[in-house]
């Protein structure tokens, strides 16, 4: 398997797409793509048509239009998008799970190249079919916050460690704000309630 120039840019595009969804950009123009990417438009279009017939993205036309994820990240795995722009994983065809051919050996049963390359074949497909997009993105996005990074698309001066919480904390953070908040306004509510009553007795 070789990674090609289009399948290269494809994974990145979706990349880019999947940061942007999680900082609150569920939409991004081509344009910003390509200039991020530093790539011509119109290869980036036709990698997009690609995309978009296989339903990993949607497009919208209009001066607010451009492209989204058009699945859920946890259901992008990159091997599939890498079969689907650049063909098998195997680096021939005759170990292919996908697209299976006869290869040229007389005993392919006993071929000891095909079972060399079948290791092979197992090797990058265990590590492409198990990672999806959502992993990649949470792994950039740890990355540029460990590092401090502001990540692109942000056009904002909003403070990086505000931007990048980890989801969970962030919930949790909510929920025992608002148990506390639950908790002194009980608190308030008997003191304002008992006062009256213990003044009299």
């Amino acid at each position: 398997m070789k990674l090609s120039k289009r399948g290269e840019y494809a994974l990145r595009a979706l990349i880019d797409l999947g940061i942007a969804s999680e900082l609150g950009w569920p939409m991004l123009q081509i344009s910003e793509l390509a200039s991020k990417e530093k790539l011509p438009i119109k290869f980036l279009e036709q990698i997009f048509t690609q995309l978009k017939s296989a339903g990993y993205v949607a497009s919208r036309r209009g001066k607010f239009g451009g492209y989204s994820l058009s699945r859920p990240m946890s259901r992008i795995k990159f091997g599939a998008v890498i079969r689907l722009i650049d063909g098998p994983l195997a680096p021939i065809r005759c170990v292919s799970q996908t697209s299976y051919e006869r290869c040229s050996c007389p005993d392919e049963i006993h071929c000891g190249l095909r079972m060399l390359m079948f290791d092979v074949r197992n090797a990058i497909s265990t590590i492409l079919d198990r990672y999806t997009l959502a992993d990649i993105v949470e792994i950039t996005l740890r990355k540029y916050r460990r590092d401090k990074v502001t990540p692109p698309f942000l056009h904002r001066s909003i403070p990086i460690e505000s931007l990048l919480p980890l989801k969970k904390e962030s919930l949790r953070s909510k929920r025992k704000a608002g148990a506390r908040n639950r908790v002194s306004g009980s608190a308030v509510t008997e003191t304002n309630t008992h006062l009256p009553k213990r003044a009299a007795k």
